[in-house]
């Protein structure tokens, strides 16, 4: 059976906590209050009726469990507890989230010039830290939205790769390389809606969700989005090759070690093996995805050539013709090696910083 709790209202100045228990009728309370917290339990009519009540509160800071004292009224229990160091608590309890029984007494908020038995309204005679204590939260740091979306991006998109894995993995070990010319159906609507949401991660910086900037996922999420839709959608004769299924591997192999250690660092839950993998894993699988994107454009060049598709023809006085071939040779020629060193050099910085060897500072005479 889950343990009742009573609603606790509480309230701090510079010196004291006060709290308020909301239980009538209580007789003989079991009370443990230590340097770091206070365990209470006792029978008592709250807000299911009369029933057994408890609740524990670990502390933000330490008290003085000598100075601090409780009373036990007909209609509550009022504990005053002694700060062991002056100062204001930006939240009563050490965990940020907040428990639903804990509210907020208002009206026993006190500045430092009031006498101790004054009350004051803090929402109308100090608006200024109400609001800061507002904004605050009081301290306790809710299950915000950031971290929630953030969590299940993450999860959905490690899902969405995690499938993909496992389809291509499935058909291989069924049909060996026959399973290559049906990679693209098996698997492209997936790919291509998952590299679609991959666009958030571009907004994500910018909204202040994760830190970085937003040109490193726009080059990796824009470069591969270039390969699934202007490459493999609008060339059915590409899709049946076996380059197709090398690249889906490998860029799914990157995603579900990646999504996996954001999930492992929003929670602070280091993972030694995770950490590795995501910062040693791209030296393998990002040369592997460039030479196969590569292979990729250059056989689309080829049909392009023959095919002479996407060419416009411009009536202008100098027969401007523009060819859509000519934009593929210059992405091979001036994109493909920067954006490859541009990446790898970024994945190079971050796994010195992440887990070494530490670039070498050069001492100064």
């Amino acid at each position: 059976m889950t343990q009742l709790s009573p609603f606790v209202f509480w309230a701090q100045n510079e010196k004291n906590i006060f709290i308020k228990v909301d239980l009538k009728d209580v007789k003989d309370p079991d009370i443990i209050l230590e340097t770091r917290k206070l365990q209470f339990q006792s029978k008592g009519v709250g807000a299911r009726g009369l029933n057994d009540y408890a609740f524990v509160i670990n502390f933000n800071s330490d008290i003085d469990v000598k100075e601090s004292v409780h009373k036990v009224t007909d209609s509550r229990v009022d504990f005053t507890i002694k700060k062991l160091e002056k100062a204001w608590w930006p939240r009563l309890m050490e965990q940020t989230q907040k428990p639903a029984w804990l509210k907020i007494d208002h009206d026993r908020f006190q500045s430092e010039d009031m006498d101790d038995n004054e009350v004051a309204d803090v929402r109308n005679d100090y608006p200024n830290l109400y609001e800061k204590l507002q904004k605050e939260e009081f301290g306790y740091k809710k299950e915000d939205f950031k971290k929630v979306y953030l969590s299940l991006y993450n999860l959905f998109m490690y899902v969405g790769f995690m499938y993909v894995v496992c389809v291509l993995s499935i058909r291989y070990l069924k049909e060996g390389p026959d399973s290559f010319p049906g990679t693209y159906a098996a698997v492209g609507p997936a790919m291509c809606f998952l590299h679609l949401i991959q666009l958030l991660e571009v907004m994500h910086p910018l909204f202040g969700y994760v830190k970085g900037g937003m040109f490193i996922p726009l080059l990796q999420v824009g470069g591969r989005l270039f390969i699934i839709i202007l490459m493999l959608e609008f060339e059915p004769r590409l899709q049946t090759m076996p380059v197709v299924f090398y690249l889906f591997m490998t860029w799914s192999a990157i995603e579900i070690i990646r999504y996996p250690y954001y999930m492992s660092q929003l929670f602070k839950k280091e993972n030694g093996l995770l950490t590795w993998l995501r910062y040693t894993a791209w030296m393998i699988c990002y040369p592997i995805g460039f030479v196969c994107e590569g292979v990729i454009i250059f056989r689309n060049l080829i049909f392009l050539e023959q095919s002479d598709r996407w060419t416009i023809a411009l009536s202008t006085p100098f027969e401007i013709t523009l060819r859509f071939s000519t934009l593929l040779r210059i992405h091979l020629l001036f994109f493909i090696i920067p954006a490859m060193y541009t990446l790898m050099s970024h994945m190079y910085k971050a796994r010195q910083q992440k887990i070494g060897p530490k670039p070498k500072k050069i001492k100064t005479k």
